[in-house]
């Protein structure tokens, strides 16, 4: 029987303190300790694409199936197959293997939260700022 790799928090300062720069991301075989801007950056990517988001939103409700999630979305297989590959290369969502099939869902609670603390906002949008707004689709 393997053991379970104990939990622990990488550190850079000294008797096991931690800054509130940098925290710890858990991989399922090692630790890798990224700073929270690098966090901000890949929660930022994933929302950047209109289907990974609308994805993290599915996923907001409720664990889910590779098929079924790609019928809610109307896209491929294929294609959610990659969405799904790059949020669990972010660390925000996890497969959880059920017997021949496997189930998608947000890796932590607190992501939940997060994504609806983000569709409580209201943003003021000024078009003259970015005049190639509709070309460029940057906002």
């Amino acid at each position: 029987m393997r053991k379970r790799p104990k939990r622990h928090l990488t550190s850079h300062q000294p008797d096991d303190t931690y800054s509130d720069e940098y925290i710890t991301c858990c991989i399922v075989r090692g630790m890798k300790t990224v700073t929270h801007g690098e966090v901000l950056a890949r929660f930022g990517h994933a929302l950047s694409d209109a289907t990974r988001a609308r994805l993290l939103l599915a996923l907001r409700e409720g664990p889910g199936y590779p098929a079924e999630l790609a019928d809610l979305l109307g896209v491929t297989r294929q294609n959610l197959s990659n969405h799904l590959a790059c949020l669990r290369g972010c660390g925000l969502v996890v497969a959880v293997p059920q017997g021949r099939r496997t189930r998608y869902e947000l890796a932590d609670t607190r992501i939940r939260h997060a994504l609806n603390d983000l569709l409580g906002l209201v943003l003021a949008v000024d078009p003259a700022a970015c005049p190639d707004a509709a070309d460029k689709d940057c906002c």
